[in-house]
């Protein structure tokens, strides 16, 4: 079934930054090539940091040198919210973004995913919880256990939900990510694409019809211009199902759950709290969808999309 077509690709050469919108891309076994190819570490914290922490990192911007390829990560140019910029072989690219973002931080590209300990969480419970959640049974058990005060708050403050709101089922999530900050050997949250549809989005200005609901907010790497007549939060039905692009081949693994940074400020978007406040309450906290490659190939803007 033909749902749509590509309206728009998008690349972020570092996590949380603002990304590149492209006419074309390759996907490949790990997405997009140089999608999140950097990030950023909390020195303090001693992890992986991303715009939930730092919200400031929303508006700054980022773009590559040179084109992503053959698993190589080119440098980057940065630019700060006041326009100035910097580039990421700059011996000085540490202590400036420390500046700006007033957090001690180091600029990294991927590292391999044997090198666990760049990315493990920090917090004493992540190292507890990721490895049971590979314990048979114990994925079951977590919803009571995420009421517990213990757990509760910390919950609460990673997904900026107010008091009442429901949590996310973290027993849904990879194990991988409850351990670490991202799939090893990458800087995505879950998966390596995202796919977001304009039905979705119109929806979503119908509940709140205040709001911004500019893609940007969102951060996925393809935007979807559904078909006529195809209205609603759709994607949240496809999860298990395969897309196809062209020759590309995706497996939709699970639905986005979103947290407080759909709601910072960004170039040209400002801070807004009832972004999440309506996810929450009218999509059932999630917008979005995630997806793992079963084929690569060459996905451009206007290529069908079809659900198979």
């Amino acid at each position: 079934m033909i749902i749509g077509t590509i309206k728009e690709i998008w690349r972020h050469p570092v996590k949380s930054m603002a990304g590149e919108k492209l006419d074309a891309c390759t996907v490949g076994s790990i997405g997009i090539p140089g999608d999140r190819g950097w990030a950023l570490r909390d020195e303090k914290a001693g992890q992986i940091t991303n715009g939930k922490r730092i919200p400031l990192l929303m508006q700054c911007a980022a773009r590559y040198r040179e084109q992503p390829g053959n698993g190589a990560i080119p440098q980057v140019c940065i630019t700060f919210p006041d326009g100035t910029t910097i580039e990421s072989d700059d011996p000085d690219v540490n202590v400036r973004l420390s500046e700006v973002l007033a957090k001690t931080v180091t600029l990294w590209p991927q590292q391999p995913a044997a090198n666990k300990d760049h990315y493990r969480r920090s917090e004493a419970s992540a190292r507890l919880v990721g490895p049971l959640m590979r314990v048979p049974g114990f994925r079951a058990l977590l919803p009571k256990l995420t009421k517990l005060r213990s757990l509760d708050g910390p919950l609460r403050e990673v997904f900026s939900r107010e008091p009442g709101e429901p949590l996310p089922d973290i027993s849904a999530f990879p194990a991988e990510i409850l351990e670490f900050t991202s799939p090893l050997g990458t800087y995505f949250d879950a998966f390596p694409i995202h796919l977001l549809t304009t039905a979705t989005l119109e929806t979503m200005k119908r509940f709140n019809p205040n709001a911004i609901w500019d893609v940007r907010r969102f951060r996925p790497n393809f935007m979807i211009e559904t078909v006529d007549g195809l209205e609603g939060l759709v994607e949240s039905a496809w999860s298990g199902r395969t897309l196809r692009i062209g020759s590309v081949e995706l497996k939709f693994e699970m639905r986005t759950a979103r947290c407080g940074m759909t709601t910072h400020a960004q170039l040209g978007l400002p801070k807004d709290p009832t972004v999440l406040r309506t996810i929450v309450r009218d999509a059932k906290q999630n917008l979005g969808i995630y997806a793992s490659v079963i084929t690569s190939g060459q996905v451009s803007e206007g290529d069908h999309v079809e659900l198979i």
